[in-house]
């Protein structure tokens, strides 16, 4: 029998491979094997949409290669993220002249090369770019001008204050604003947000369809975000059917128009995004807003006033057709004090029942996206005793189609060890009215993990349920309430422990282990969960799910020490198809025995260590760098010294960055002063990635308008 190769395949098959070639390859190596490949590899459907965000492999000259190929064929082109590209090389984009849809978010891009690139692009529809410091609108060509009049679609990332190029774009359907401005420039100087506001530089809105806006930590990002806005107060337009604002921290800046914006949502009757700060409305105005629209993503982050009406809404025939829901954002802040209940059940506004979830999915069907992140749900059960009430996870699982899906550690409990736990570690708040400790011969306690093996387990019994009935599970994000990450914005590290619900200490390896039933697993999330001793229940996740590419474990099991080391090991030397891995851990080691079992993941892309107290050895910290040929992102936030720091971050970047363009290496202690400027010099899109933390499910600002 003959064997079967590529040259026996047909057309169209060949094309479906090369679908998942990345497009420098495909151009610049497979397209030189044959002359059938080569004619293949110029079809028409590998080259209208072109994505180079993550090809990290590309430099600077075989970017320009893949550009002048890509000239009479591409429409639709995205860099995004591609912060390593030099700002020449943007200038090679004026080769492809019939280009509707570009984004540059992250590029290098000054008002002078954007002005020049405009002049060639005529057929552009829509664009995306960063407005970094010193942008100046006044610098466009009237020819680069008259184009953004056409445009329908624009997405600005500002990075100082300006009105970027908004004012220009008479024709927007759809806006998307994501603002990163600092409080305070490197020099410490506070940053002025007055802009000049004239007839000729205010935003215009009339034919605006989607807005949505996402901000960074600061004054100046809302002071901003208030100014893009103000043209609502004088008119709401009349086809705006997405309106996402997305503002961190406990106090949003109050916005006069938002209750005209809520009566035109609901009369136009064709909201299909929605999302806000939890000042701007009230009960009243969500419910009038609602009010016969059949929206698509809903998000009442940090808005817990605004969640029973949006129940009453979702449940009572407040919204016309539920089944047309996909994403849903429930999740709560983690900044509060939490509430220390044990023995009794927490009804605080932040805690979930069961039967209403289950209200909830049996009317919104077609859920695939659900965000219950800092929430709280204890589910009462006595052992050999059914008191009727149906576990959180139950009703979860009748969310046939979800695909990613946040929770907090407490809502996989089943109750059974919460009832007998000890005290819960009181908030930081009551630190100064502790005894001091005695001085001489002290009492002996037990220690936890001493302690601990006495204490009765919880069952899996509602997980396995929740698992069974969500079969198409990709992403899932387990978080135990009140977690923070040590790693903040722009500010110092915050090293003060906080208290933990009792339910999530009940919450351990076996829940974990049974995470093995999801085959699709592509993404999974645990942070903040004390009931983990050995980690062992993370091997057979690793066993099990083998298209797992993205891991993230942060403060798991006692913050002492780290109990987890060799489960670990174990656990990443399964993990062969890795590309993302994130650590958070106060005593981390990344010694030798840590970075050779790391070396296992041949295809990991980016890492992130955070640890307070942890140590990292340069030596083999350099050696799996080599070993590791896909690693462009090295991010290491440790206890070790300035000085070690610096010196491990010259040498890799000194031997590696020739052969890998894109290579990002930060190495810094994680309590040092300078470090808000660290985080600041890091590559936005990098920090959205891995770097910082935060959850990536139903947070959907951004991505309603594909590119």
């Amino acid at each position: 029998m003959s064997s079967v190769g590529m040259s026996s395949l047909s057309d169209e098959i060949v094309l479906c491979i090369l679908h998942y070639v990345p497009v420098s390859d495909l151009l610049l190596n497979v397209a030189r094997v044959c002359c059938k490949l080569r004619v293949l590899c110029h079809d028409k459907t590998l080259l209208t949409h072109v994505c180079l965000s993550e090809e990290y492999t590309a430099s600077d000259l075989s970017v320009r290669h893949v550009l002048k190929q890509l000239a009479n064929q591409v429409q639709s082109l995205s860099l995004s993220g591609c912060y390593w590209l030099s700002g020449s090389t943007m200038e090679h984009l004026a080769r492809c002249r019939a280009i509707k849809r570009l984004d540059l978010t992250g590029c290098r891009l000054t008002s002078l090369r954007l002005s020049r690139l405009l002049d060639s692009l005529s057929c552009l529809d829509a664009l995306a770019f960063d407005v970094a410091p010193g942008f100046n609108s006044a610098q466009l060509s009237s020819k680069a001008v008259d184009l953004l009049s056409r445009l329908s679609e624009l997405r600005q990332t500002l990075l100082t204050p300006s009105y970027g190029v908004v004012p220009c774009c008479t024709q927007l359907r759809r806006l998307a604003l994501q603002f990163d401005i600092p409080d305070v420039t490197r020099e410490g100087i506070g940053v002025c947000c007055q802009l000049m506001v004239s007839q000729s530089s205010v935003p215009h809105y009339q034919q605006l369809e989607e807005f949505s806006a996402k901000l960074a930590p600061g004054e100046v990002n809302q002071t901003l975000l208030l100014l893009y806005l103000a043209v609502f107060s004088v008119h709401v337009p009349e086809r705006l059917r997405v309106f996402l604002v997305s503002i961190p921290g406990p106090n949003p800046a109050h916005w006069p128009a938002a209750t005209p914006l809520a009566r035109c949502l609901g009369n136009h009757g064709s909201l299909e995004a929605l999302q806000l700060p939890r000042s701007w409305w009230d009960s009243a105005s969500l419910e009038r807003a609602l009010r016969g629209n059949s929206p698509k993503h809903l998000s009442f982050s940090r808005c817990p006033a605004l969640w029973t009406q949006a129940f009453q809404s979702l449940l009572e025939g407040g919204v016309r057709d539920t089944t047309r829901l996909v994403s849903l954002n429930l999740s709560a802040t983690s900044h509060g004090p939490y509430p220390e209940c044990r023995g009794m059940r927490c009804c605080g506004e932040d805690h979930l029942v069961a039967g209403t979830m289950s209200r909830l999915a049996s009317v919104c069907t077609q859920l695939k996206h659900v965000n219950l992140m800092h929430r709280h749900y204890h589910h009462k059960s006595t052992p050999g005793i059914d008191n009727g009430e149906p576990h959180l996870c139950a009703s979860l699982s009748r969310l046939r189609h979800v695909r990613s899906l946040a929770l907090p550690a407490c809502a996989l409990s089943d109750g059974c060890s919460a009832q007998h736990a000890g005290p819960v570690p009181s908030s930081s708040l009551l630190r100064g009215l502790r005894k001091a400790p005695r001085v001489g011969l002290q009492i002996y306690k037990p220690s936890e993990a001493e302690s601990e093996p006495s204490l009765p387990r919880d069952s899996t019994s509602g997980l396995v349920q929740l698992l069974a009935g969500c079969p198409l599970l990709e992403t899932l994000e387990l978080i135990g309430p009140g977690f923070i990450s040590t790693l903040p914005r722009l500010e110092r590290a915050c090293i003060e422990p906080r208290g933990m619900c009792a339910w999530a200490r009940g919450v351990g390896d076996s829940h974990v282990a049974a995470l093995q039933a999801l085959p699709r697993l592509r993404r999974l999330t645990v942070a903040g969960l004390p009931g983990i001793h050995k980690g062992t229940g993370l091997i057979p996740v690793a066993k099990h799910c083998p298209n797992l590419q993205a891991l993230s474990l942060a403060n798991l099991g006692s913050l002492k020490v780290m109990n987890y080391t060799a489960s670990l090991l174990d656990t990443l030397r399964l993990c062969t198809q890795l590309q993302e891995l994130r650590l958070e851990q106060p005593y981390l080691s990344a010694n030798a025995s840590f970075f050779e079992a790391l070396s296992c993941c041949s295809r990991l892309r980016r890492l992130c260590l955070i640890s307070r107290s942890g140590t990292f050895d340069p030596v083999a910290t350099e050696t799996f760098v080599a070993r590791c040929l896909s690693l462009c992102v090295c991010h290491i936030f440790m206890g070790g010294t300035l000085v070690a720091c610096r010196t491990l971050q010259k040498v890799l970047i000194d031997r590696f960055s020739a052969e890998r363009p894109a290579l990002s290496v930060v190495i810094f202690p994680l309590q040092h002063e300078d470090l808000p400027l660290v985080i600041r010099e890091t590559p936005l899109t990098l920090l959205d990635k891995i770097t910082l933390f935060q959850s990536r499910v139903a947070q959907t600002p951004l991505l309603l308008t594909p590119w």
